[in-house]
């Protein structure tokens, strides 16, 4: 079984990113609304697993009582980290992820993400260019 699951580390924004603030997604049902609402109602409680799975759940209306199962097939293929998470690609988000690897979201206008970036007991990872080149 994959893994897309950090500890002690933080994900930047994407160094192309154009917002310069921690934006909320509008758009209902995307990938990025729907991470955005999980970790914001529920800071430090997912690991990366835990968050792909259930917005992939919602997304696929998949059933409560096939979650094990679904989960399993969704897990033995790799998948995009959150290095990929359009939070931090288009929506100037940073993802820190603790030592548990429960992630939590940080805006990038806030002092705790400035201070995320300089902690030497974290990794930290840029977020993936949304452009190439």
């Amino acid at each position: 079984m994959h893994t897309t699951n950090y500890t002690q580390t933080f994900i930047t924004a994407s160094p192309d990113t154009t917002v310069n603030f921690g934006k909320v997604p509008e758009k209902p049902g995307s990938i990025a609304q729907l991470q955005y609402a999980l970790l914001s109602e529920r800071p430090y409680e997912m690991t990366s697993d835990d968050l792909l799975f259930e917005v992939y759940a919602q997304r696929n209306g998949i059933d409560e009582a096939k979650r094990d199962e679904a989960r399993a097939a969704f897990f033995s293929k790799p998948q995009a980290c959150l290095r990929a998470s359009p939070l931090v690609k288009q929506f100037g988000w940073g993802l820190h992820h603790d030592a548990e690897g429960r992630v939590a979201m940080v805006g990038v206008d806030t002092d705790a993400y400035r201070e995320m970036t300089h902690r030497h007991d974290i990794k930290c990872v840029p977020g993936i260019r949304t452009k190439r080149g």
